[in-house]
């Protein structure tokens, strides 16, 4: 019996020293590294290969060669590019609260630290809740009127096949837009001193920031001051009328926290310069790759004129203004709208900062590490729109799949004036195409980055209006 509890004994001893050596002997977890890809020179990284070309052409040569996530280092900081439609939804919808909206300084400078698109947390849930409101739809259907009176003292002023810089005066348009769903019925005198300083600003937007007098950079610090006075004038004026105007001025002025507070003057400047820069530039691009497509399709122009000329023929010929339920019924051209935002893909990535340490698929995003998501790169994939070199409204027939078309950004930080910017769109191709034939000057089918994509030299062009033919 002794032996035999002796070698009962031994055996247990030995399994429970295998369990325990095999215990030790487990393969350690993987950690996380980091994506693929090419950090470049040091401290200059791949920025200048970024800035010597398409940034299409240089993003889609990353994915092809590292895949949808990949690493790269531009404009000073290390950066993860994400060009899958999963990845972008990780970093601005499901995990938003990891991923934190960043700016260089110099450009938080000119617009100003209280812009809604700084923020993460309470402020900015506050803030674009005002800007929501202020740009909802109900406010809009009050708006219609207005804009196609704009709409159309802006294009009658280019009948005559004389030159026109097609951009510089569609941005004329979504500034005047701009300024009429920021304040109202503005008094001239402060919109020309708006326009005119705004005007400094937004040149040294992207030029190289130092503070030596003359530069574009320099300038346009000054006249940043300049608007901050002249909204602070604008301000006091509206305080002392007490109107409950629901423009976003009104909302910004009448907006009090939990604690009864209301925003101080600089928290209102900044954030209405942030919606002039947030609304002008990228408009304005859209509507300028409208015309040109438009002009580079001639049967879907056809086909739009068509649709738009009922809906002038309703309109006593023009006589009478568009309504909201008229632009809410141009079925074509708001395809055309889709997809000419699909195309231009005027927002071609957005900068976001890893607050910590993230691991995705098997990857670390370190924490500091700028996250990219590439919209330009999943609207150009044909695994989501076939044929994508080619445009054809006709694809927006069948909604595309889900994260796929983020031309207005996606999750807490997408675009509040995004029904603002298509309602422009469909004023704007209503008078262009009943009132104008045009050619365009220049054949070249180049892209100029001004930072935004927009056709070469600002699509040069010569309209005549239809009833001088």
């Amino acid at each position: 019996m002794g032996g035999v509890f002796v070698c009962v004994f031994i055996f247990f001893l030995t399994l429970l020293t295998y369990i325990f050596l095999s215990r030790g002997r487990r393969e350690p977890q993987r950690r996380a590294t980091l994506p693929p890809g090419s950090m470049g020179w040091p401290y200059v990284g791949e920025t200048l290969q970024l800035y010597t070309q398409d940034p299409s052409v240089f993003f889609a040569a990353k994915q092809k060669r590292y895949g949808e996530i990949f690493k790269t280092h531009i404009l000073g900081c290390p950066c993860v590019m994400l060009a899958s439609p999963e990845a972008s939804r990780f970093v601005l919808v499901t995990e938003a609260q990891l991923f934190k909206p960043t700016y260089p300084k110099s450009k938080e400078r000119l617009i100003g630290p209280s812009a809604l698109f700084f923020h993460q947390g309470d402020y900015h849930t506050r803030l674009r809740k005002l800007v929501q409101g202020s740009l909802s739809l109900d406010t809009l259907r009050n708006l219609v009127k207005d804009i196609d009176a704009i709409a159309a003292s802006t294009l009658d002023s280019w009948g005559g096949g004389h030159f026109v810089n097609t951009f510089h005066e569609l941005k004329r348009f979504s500034f005047e837009v701009g300024i009429l769903a920021i304040f109202g019925h503005l008094d001239a005198r402060y919109s020309e001193e708006l326009k005119k300083n705004y005007c400094l600003v937004d040149n040294g937007y992207n030029s190289f920031p130092t503070n030596i007098p003359g530069t574009p950079y320099k300038k346009a610090l000054l006249a940043r001051k300049r608007l901050t006075k002249i909204l602070s004038v604008i301000i006091c004026e509206r305080k002392e009328k007490k109107l409950d105007d629901k423009d976003l001025l009104g909302c910004l002025l009448n907006s009090k926290d939990e604690r009864g507070e209301t925003l101080s003057e600089d928290q209102i400047a900044d954030n209405i310069i942030g919606v002039l820069f947030a609304a002008q530039d990228t408009t304005a691009s859209v509507m300028t790759w409208i015309v040109k497509y438009l002009h580079d399709n001639p049967k879907l122009l056809e086909v739009v004129k068509a649709e738009q000329k009922a809906v002038r023929k309703s309109n006593d010929e023009g006589n009478q203004p568009l309504s909201w339920s008229q632009t809410r019924n141009m079925p074509i051209s708001y395809k055309v709208v889709l997809e000419s935002l699909r195309m231009a893909s005027i927002i071609s990535f957005t900068f976001r900062e890893a607050v910590a340490d993230v691991e995705y698929k098997g990857y670390l995003i370190p924490k500091g590490w700028k996250v990219m998501p590439l919209f330009r790169n999943i609207h150009q994939n044909p695994e989501f729109f076939s044929d994508p070199q080619r445009f054809d409204p006709s694809r927006f027939e069948v909604a595309p799949k889900p994260n796929t078309f983020m031309p207005f950004g996606s999750g807490v930080h997408a675009c509040p004036g995004n029904e603002l910017a298509k309602l422009e769109m469909l004023i704007m191709i209503h008078h262009l195409v009943t009132k104008f034939r045009w050619e365009l000057v220049e054949s070249q089918s180049g892209i100029q980055y001004s930072p935004f994509p927009v056709p070469m030299y600002g699509l040069p062009a010569r309209f005549w209006k239809e009833s001088t033919v």
